[in-house]
Order: structure tokens, then C-alpha cells, then sequence
């Protein structure tokens, strides 16, 4: 039987739900509609029909076959014995099946969790164990990696996974394309339940599970396909793994759909790759990272592909620099639109409408009227408008808790239920949101502090310096001091024209980094950010006394 919008359901165990008073409150304000992603994708098949909705390498699919493809799949997995609310460890790479699977798993009421191509044997394994995953998705390969071997692995350790489905060659487990049968009736989903897992974004230690509903998602993808002003002519490229919160719905491709727009998936996102695809297909939008937009306009400036269709970069997943960020309309002729959220819910989005300095010098405004945004000091007071301080959210579509983790939830949400980011920003009057910074960034220099991204900025300034990142290394005399690594353009930077170059600039004399290191590329994380642990980590080692 239908559950109704409106009606109490049992929350999965593990999951904090939202207030009743707060939930009520977001459904009268129609941000949470009562529908689930099976009813949303057969209203879109509806309404777009033959419309071509995804592109992979060898594949075109349109509405009304994703649909179709997607409840005879569901039906298969029903056939395994999979139920609603058994997890399910996705791990696939931008191709159709990981929206065939997706949606089959969504209209059965099984819980996807989100894994990403980089993931190996320490953390599939973790995510498996720890949610009792009856059922590991995979490809046969991708990148030259072998999904299948790490699978064999994974069934050694986590005895829950009866199911190993493989998109392309099985091996010796079951062929995804096995599985897509005759239609058949399946259990009902309710708007409220848990649709799926998200992997939070930090670089620390093994990631906490983030569970999102159908009612809370939908709304964010809604409201991100309006504010990107998508629609049946958007062409987007899905340059980074589809199921990071970023690609997937901000707006990603789900908003994409929404708007019956086309989705092209592009297994890397290098240049040669990414320009091809936007050629070839007339993408209008697309998105990217910091660090790979600096590679793109690195490489457009030999590039011979024609990228006049582009409208929209996308930049989000870190702060851009703002010297970065002016080169974009210049050099791919479109707008920049910078975005911060994260997997946890708060997306925010610079305007197609805002002054120039805002779209290059702020990570946007939140998506809803009901994001209720804080900025606060390290003892939870509220700062002034204008101020650094620690960013604190709440609202329809942020979650209440970590999956299963209630020890470190009491450390992450504050009592009456909002959500530490862990970055520090500062609001402007509009609204505007300027990211200073992650808490743990923050330098402090013999009591001074020093905002990394800050830094980051003015070095990027100088001609000769691709990429840069700052972070703190020990010091004996003042706790710490700063090291920033530098990624030469085309030739060396002297340290010591660099160290000239900011003074001239301006900056406090504590801001000047205490040392350089130029390095071929910066570290990156399974998700593209830069991966400033591992920098700390090789500052610190390398400074250490001998013999320690």
C-alpha cells in the first residue's frame, strides 16, 4: 500500500530524522512534495519520452527506456532476494548502468551506498561491513583496474555480500545484464524513507555514511535545475565521478534530468577527453574542481577543439582563487558559476545575475530561503556580518545525523540540530558566503591566523605559478608556520621571487609563507581535492630532526 507524505513512518535504524515540527514545516512550504526518484523518473519519462537522456561511450538511452530499463533491473535484483532497505555497495564509473542501477535500486526501496572509483579494499570493505551490504556493484574494469579481484577480496571479509552484479565482463560472479527481466510488482517506497548513502568528503580517516531521503534530495535537485536554469536544451558533461554529490545533483545530472535535458558521461575528466566530448555532443554545462579547472585553462590554450557550446563551468568542491577565476570568461568565453555544498546538504550557488566581482570573489548563496546559515566563533557565537568564523546549517535539506554514528554526531550538530561544516567563512550582507578556509587549514602562527585559501590566492597571482596549496608545518618556537607548495607553470619560481612577489602585494608580513616547495602536481583525494594531509605529513618529515 501507498504510504502517504504526510504519514509517520519507521525510521530506518541508524538514521536521525528531522523534527516533526521542521518536517511538517518543509512539506507546507512544498519543498518536500511526496514523491520518490521511482515516481520522479516516470514522470520524466512521461513527459520527455524519446528525448535522448544519456550519453556513455557506446551507449544512448533514452527517457522512456532509462525508465523501463531501470524497473525491469529492479525487478531482477527482487528476483536475488534484495528487499527494500537492504544496502547495496555501488561502485561504478560514469557509464549508463550506474543510473540503470541507481533507479532500480531506488524503485525496489534498496539502499545504494555511493562508493567511488577510487575506493579500494580498505574502505569498500569498511562500507560493506559496516552497513551488512547484501550485494556489491561493479564493473569488470576501468582505469586498468580490476573491480573483480577487489571483489574476490571483499566477499573474504564481509560476510553479508551474497551478490557480486558486474556491469560488463562477470568473471566469476553475476552478469548485471543478466538481471534485467520481465517486468514485475514491487514493494512500495515512502518520500520520507532513506533513498540512499553519500560518503562524507573528508580526507580523514575512513568516511561517515550520509543518508539522504527521497523528499530532502528532490527538493535540492529542483531547486538547483531552477537557479542553473536548466532545461530540455541543457547538454551537461559529467566530467567528475557521477556519484559525487557535485556531479550528481548540484545540479548535476539529476537536475539535468529534471530539466529533460542530456547527460553526457566522460569516463576521465582530462582535456583531451572532456574538450572532445564537449565537441562532439555540444555540451552547455559542465563542472569541475579547482585543481582541474587550473589543468583545462592550461590546456585551452592549445586546445583545437571547438568549446563555443559551453555556456556554464561549473567550479565547486574547494574554494576557486579569484585569480584563477577571472581567467574562465576569458578564456572558454563562458559564465562562471562557483558553487559550495557538500554531500551533507547545504548547496550554495553564485547567480547567473550577480555582479561580476560576486560570481568571481564569493562561493554563492544557499539554495533555499529556508537554509538557516550561522557564523559563528570558536564558542559558538554568533560573529558580525563580514567576520571569519566557523560555518554552522540547518534546513530542508541538510541532514540531522551520520548514518549509525551517534558519538561523533554529537560533536558534528549542535543540540538544537544544526550541522558543523568545518569551514570558515564569512557572510556578506547579501548573503554571500566568501569560504576562508577549513577550520583544520587555519595556520595559526604564534597566535596569528593565517586563512590557507587566503594565500593560495595571491600566489596564484603570480605569472609563473599553475597551482599552489598552504598548509602548516611544526615549529618549535611558534607551534607552527607556513609551507606553501608551488606547481611551476612553465618554468622554476625562485623562492625568492615569490617571497618579493606577495610582499609587494601587500600582505602582513606573518602571511608571507615561511617556505616554498615546488612540486611537480598536487595530491589529490578519491574526490579531486587537494589532499593537504598528505602535504603536512611530507613537510613534517622532512623538517624532523635526524635520528627521530
Amino acid at each position: 500500500m501507498r504510504v502517504d507524505a504526510s504519514s509517520e513512518t519507521l525510521p530506518l535504524e541508524g538514521f536521525t530524522p528531522w523534527p516533526p515540527n521542521f518536517a511538517d514545516r518543509y512539506r507546507r512550504a512544498g519543498y518536500w512534495r511526496g514523491e520518490t526518484f521511482g515516481e520522479w523518473l516516470r514522470a520524466r519519462a512521461e513527459r520527455f519520452g524519446d528525448a535522448i537522456v544519456l550519453v556513455g561511450e557506446k551507449r544512448r538511452l533514452s527517457y522512456r527506456e532509462l525508465d523501463t530499463r531501470a524497473s525491469r533491473l529492479a525487478a531482477g535484483i527482487f528476483r536475488l532476494g534484495i528487499r527494500p532497505r537492504d544496502r547495496v555497495v555501488v561502485q561504478l564509473p560514469n557509464v549508463v548502468e550506474f543510473f540503470e542501477v541507481c533507479f532500480a535500486l531506488f524503485r525496489l526501496g534498496a539502499l545504494p551506498v555511493l562508493a567511488l572509483p577510487a575506493h579500494r579494499r580498505s574502505e569498500i570493505s569498511y562500507f560493506c561491513q559496516f552497513t551488512e551490504a547484501v550485494a556489491y556493484i561493479i564493473a569488470d574494469k576501468d582505469g586498468g583496474f580490476d573491480y573483480r579481484a577487489l571483489a574476490e577480496e571483499i566477499r573474504a571479509e564481509a560476510e553479508t555480500v551474497n551478490h557480486v552484479l558486474v556491469a560488463g565482463e562477470p568473471g566469476p560472479f553475476t552478469a548485471l545484464e543478466s538481471l534485467y527481466g520481465e517486468l514485475a510488482p514491487l514493494p512500495e517506497t515512502a518520500p520520507g524513507d532513506v533513498a540512499f548513502f553519500q560518503l562524507s568528503g573528508g580526507s580523514t580517516g575512513v568516511p561517515k555514511l550520509i543518508p539522504r531521503t527521497h523528499d530532502d534530495y528532490l527538493y535540492s535537485v529542483r531547486a538547483s535545475a531552477e537557479i542553473c536554469a536548466l532545461d530540455a536544451d541543457s547538454v551537461y558533461l559529467a566530467a567528475l565521478p557521477a556519484a559525487h554529490n557535485f556531479t550528481l545533483s548540484s545540479p548535476g545530472s539529476l537536475g539535468v534530468l529534471h530539466a529533460g535535458g542530456r547527460v553526457v558521461l566522460s569516463r576521465r575528466p582530462s582535456p583531451d577527453e572532456a574538450f572532445r566530448w564537449i565537441e562532439e555532443e555540444r555540451v552547455t554545462v559542465t563542472a569541475v574542481v579547482p585543481p582541474l579547472c587550473a589543468v583545462w585553462l592550461e590546456a585551452a590554450r592549445n586546445n583545437r577543439h571547438d568549446l563555443s557550446s559551453l555556456r556554464v563551468l561549473q567550479v565547486g568542491g574547494s574554494k576557486l582563487g579569484a585569480e584563477v577565476a577571472r581567467r574562465v570568461r576569458g578564456t572558454f568565453g563562458c559564465t562562471l558559476q562557483q558553487v559550495f555544498g557538500m554531500a551533507e546538504g547545504l548547496v550554495n550557488y553564485t547567480r547567473f545575475d550577480d555582479p561580476e566581482d560576486v560570481i568571481v570573489e564569493t562561493q554563492g548563496r544557499p539554495i533555499s530561503p529556508d537554509d538557516e546559515i550561522r557564523v559563528v566563533d570558536d564558542d559558538d557565537r554568533d560573529v558580525e556580518i563580514g567576520q571569519v568564523g566557523h560555518l554552522l546549517t540547518r534546513g530542508p535539506y541538510t541532514i540531522r545525523g551520520y548514518y549509525k554514528a551517534d558519538a561523533h554526531n554529537e560533536r558534528a550538530f549542535t543540540r538544537d540540530g544544526f550541522y558543523r561544516t568545518g569551514d570558515l567563512v564569512r557572510q556578506a550582507a547579501s548573503g554571500h558566503l566568501v569560504v576562508e578556509g577549513r577550520a583544520k587549514d587555519q595556520i595559526n602562527r604564534g597566535g596569528e591566523k593565517i586563512a590557507a585559501e587566503e594565500i593560495e590566492n595571491h600566489v596564484l597571482a603570480h605569472p609563473a605559478v599553475r597551482d599552489a596549496a598552504l598548509v602548516a608545518m611544526p615549529d618549535a618556537f611558534l607551534g607552527e608556520r607556513s609551507c606553501v607548495f608551488v606547481v611551476p607553470r612553465d618554468r622554476p619560481v625562485a623562492s625568492r621571487d615569490l617571497i618579493t612577489f606577495l610582499r609587494a602585494r601587500g600582505l602582513a608580513p606573518y602571511k608571507i609563507p615561511d617556505r616554498v616547495e615546488l612540486i611537480d602536481d598536487l595530491p589529490k583525494t578519491s574526490v579531486g581535492k587537494v589532499d593537504k594531509k598528505a602535504l603536512r605529513r611530507w613537510i613534517a618529515d622532512k623538517i624532523a630532526p635526524k635520528g627521530q
